[in-house]
């Protein structure tokens, strides 16, 4: 797994904009992934995917040694919000990382899935390594499997005799990577999506596959996929399952039903979630007031924002702000 690139993408260089590695043609900015403002705490840094030179094949393969090597400035303890995949496997050492407010140590045989959107910083990856994998949103040959453990923590551990099988599968996807890079003629984008599935299907802690295409248990993953998807465009427009329900041609219930048989949660209480955690992420990581906040998230008033996050946290978004930052 020692092969790097020589300018990953999650290493911008000597850039000082607040959008890091921008692609050639950037998708328009949703109101959702809008950059996060700097603060006298903290600014996170917007980063684009774009991979090494001879590598646009949707995935990329580092490793966090090659991270270390490139990253002389450790940008990487700083606050960061991807707009893709990052999957990692801790193959020896120990650390820590940050993933939305929850703090996670490290150890040999533990995986991070960080999420487009997501805002993480690797606090302490100095004495740890493994395979760092970056990977674009609709990258995966099966969708239901992009939303896979999508309410679980971004950190778990493997059990002792799946880390050896999840080395092999993560140094195969390697291999391919390295041969797809040298050798543009043996390239396959699907034989990589399918490489990486495989991999994530190794360290996903249900270890059960996705039901085939077309069995009876497909619909609800497809159901919950399509409204996660909805949720990620709309929810600071929309606070109602109902709206979405309208919008995919679904009622609420059958909504509530995939939902809760694909995440383990209602449909209310997952768009609910998704509103409280931009709405911490505003409140940590920016300098806007309340109001503005409310208002960036669509609520009618201040008022009527205070009364939703206390209901969440059992806390005034002002005591919760004062209570992150310190």
């Amino acid at each position: 797994m020692g092969h790097a690139p020589t300018a990953p993408s999650v290493l911008p260089t000597n850039r000082d904009d607040e959008n890091d590695a921008m692609p050639v043609h950037p998708p328009a900015l949703r109101k959702s992934d809008r950059p996060l403002v700097k603060n006298g705490h903290s600014a996170v840094r917007q980063l684009r995917y774009l991979p090494a030179v001879g590598a646009s094949y949707g995935v990329e393969v580092l490793s966090f040694a090659a991270l270390r090597k490139a990253d002389t400035e450790r940008r990487r303890t700083q606050l960061q919000r991807p707009d893709f995949h990052v999957l990692a496997l801790i193959t020896s050492g120990s650390g820590a990382h940050e993933a939305d407010f929850r703090h996670h140590r490290l150890h040999e045989g533990g995986v991070v899935w960080i999420r487009p959107g997501a805002v993480h910083r690797w606090s302490d990856v100095d004495r740890l390594d493994g395979p760092l994998i970056l990977f674009r949103p609709g990258f995966l040959p099966d969708p239901g499997l992009e939303t896979a453990n999508v309410t679980a923590p971004a950190c778990w551990q493997l059990p002792a005799p799946v880390l050896p099988l999840a080395v092999l599968a993560a140094e195969h996807l390697d291999r391919e990577h390295r041969a797809a890079v040298r050798s543009p003629h043996l390239a396959s984008s699907a034989l990589l999506a399918h490489l990486l599935a495989a991999l994530l299907l190794r360290v996903l802690p249900k270890p059960a596959a996705p039901p085939p295409p077309g069995a009876a248990g497909d619909r609800p993953l497809k159901i919950f996929h399509a409204y996660r998807t909805a949720v990620e465009e709309h929810f600071a427009q929309w606070h109602q399952v109902a709206d979405y329900a309208k919008a995919l041609g679904y009622d609420v219930r059958t909504l509530t039903r995939a939902t809760r048989a694909t995440a383990g949660t209602g449909a209310k209480a997952f768009l609910d979630q998704r509103i409280l955690l931009e709405a911490k992420r505003l409140l940590a990581h920016t300098d806007l007031p309340v109001g503005r906040c409310a208002h960036h998230l669509g609520f009618r008033d201040t008022g009527n924002f205070t009364t939703f996050f206390r209901r969440q946290t059992g806390l005034a978004p002002t005591s919760w702000a004062d209570m992150a930052r310190s």
